[in-house]
């Protein structure tokens, strides 16, 4: 058994899933392997993610540890920039893995590419 935040896991692999599991939290992460990104560049590479999801996926995912937040107030418009912290990029090759998956699937099996 695994305790992380608070939380009981029956197996690291859980743990992970706990951490990057769901919908969106891999899509992000991988958007922000290129690097930093603006909140609004983020929801272009996501057309389908609604704000509120976006905004409450980025929280969590900054609660974590995964990604950094920062915002520039120096001067108006306020600007937000979203990036991988060091405990994110370790996620890099299990994301990249992921995706690769996905690219043998559309490959292997006839998959559609939209």
């Amino acid at each position: 058994m695994y305790q992380y935040k608070g939380k009981d896991y029956p197996c690291c692999a859980s743990l992970t899933m706990g951490i990057i599991g769901g919908k969106w939290k891999t899509v992000i992460l991988y958007h922000l392997i290129g690097g930093t990104l603006r909140y609004n560049e983020l929801r272009k590479e996501m057309p389908s993610v609604t704000e509120r999801t976006l905004s409450l996926q980025l929280k969590t995912l900054e609660e974590d540890g995964i990604v950094k937040r920062k915002v520039y107030t120096s001067k108006p418009p306020l600007k937000v920039e979203y990036s991988l912290t060091n405990l994110g990029k370790t996620l890099i090759p299990v994301i990249q893995s992921i995706a690769d998956w996905g690219v043998s699937v559309v490959e292997d099996k006839g998959a559609v590419v939209a």
